[in-house]
């Protein structure tokens, strides 16, 4: 069945959404039981070969805009394609799989989902939820990775480019990963990590142009390996940045992050994030599913579970949204 086994020593009840029981892993999401620990000055530790290697990515985004019109359509069409590909890696797959577990996906999906999360390049599966399981439990403190107290900036590439908050550290070593290395998936991502992501995001959106179409490799390379590369991580960041910063609080007026669906588009479907911090474990991330809210990667999971890839999507009741949306929800005109 391409699914692993779960410690039963590991659970505890679930709230609010039904009594079925959750993975200890998963508690990192009750961030009410955080305690708020006296802040230390840290100073500003510059990591100077981030900063030159994310400049040159996105000279090369910008030199890349400038040679569309040189382009083929084919090319453009394919350079879209990779670019919702390596979105879904991070939305399906490193967040809703296996940061949140709100659905349960057989082998050959899974595997799929590695492959796309190799073509994000946004480190390992493994790295890459340790990192948001931590700002999920820590969210807006100095263990909080990408911390959006700290500013927009800071919050969308700025963490990137300096060294990491003694707190994200120690913090992220409590993190239980232990569903992940359970995972051969996850393990066999993270051993050939370096060589997937060369061949994923370089080297293979580089070559089928050139191949099929007889497009100029170096066009090729620029415009569906550089430009559409920066144009996915930007499009995560502001999930980090602007998701956290601007738009209304329907679900809980007391956190930070906002329902923002301009980075909804962005980011295929992930920008409802007040609703996501609220309800973390909600397979949607939304309240509304697909039809109506930009939900790409729901639409695309709700097609996977047709053909039996995807099965126990967990989904907020509409009663459980509504009563939290009456207690904590910001008041607004509409």
């Amino acid at each position: 069945m391409g699914t692993w086994k779960r410690n039963n020593s590991n659970m505890a009840p679930r709230n609010l959404v039904d009594a079925s029981p959750v993975p200890v892993g998963e508690l990192y999401e009750d961030t009410a039981a955080v305690e708020e620990e006296p802040k230390v000055q840290v100073p500003i530790r510059i990591v100077w070969r981030n900063v030159f290697l994310f400049s040159l990515l996105h000279i090369s985004a910008v030199y890349g805009i400038f040679l569309i019109p040189q382009a083929k359509l084919l090319t453009i069409a394919f350079a879209i394609l990779l670019y919702i590909g390596s979105a879904m890696g991070i939305t399906a797959g490193a967040h809703r799989l296996w940061s949140h577990r709100s659905y349960k996906a057989r082998l050959p999906l899974r595997t799929f989902l590695a492959c796309l999360q190799s073509l994000a390049f946004q480190n390992d599966i493994i790295e890459w939820v340790r990192d948001h399981r931590v700002h999920h439990k820590y969210s807006e403190t100095d263990a909080d990775p990408h911390n959006a107290l700290r500013g927009f900036f800071f919050a969308h590439i700025g963490w990137l480019l300096v060294r990491k908050h003694p707190d994200v550290k120690t913090k992220g070593k409590q993190i239980d990963l232990s569903d992940l290395y359970a995972d051969p998936v996850c393990v066999y991502q993270r051993k050939f990590y370096y060589p997937s992501v060369l061949l994923f995001c370089f080297i293979l959106p580089t070559l089928v142009p050139w191949y099929f179409w007889g497009e100029s490799i170096w066009v090729a390379y620029v415009i569906c390996a550089l430009l559409r590369y920066c144009a996915a991580l930007n499009a995560t960041w502001l999930v980090n940045s602007a998701a956290h910063l601007y738009g209304n609080r329907p679900y809980d007026k007391n956190i930070n992050p906002r329902e923002n669906r301009m980075v909804a588009f962005g980011a295929i479907g992930e920008g409802f994030h007040n609703f996501h911090h609220t309800f973390p474990h909600d397979y949607s991330t939304s309240e509304f599913g697909w039809r109506n809210c930009l939900n790409l990667t729901t639409a695309f999971l709700d097609l996977m579970a047709v053909f039996g890839q995807v099965y126990d999507r967990r989904k907020i009741s509409p009663e459980v949204v509504m009563r939290r949306k009456l207690r904590t929800g910001e008041v607004t005109d509409k």
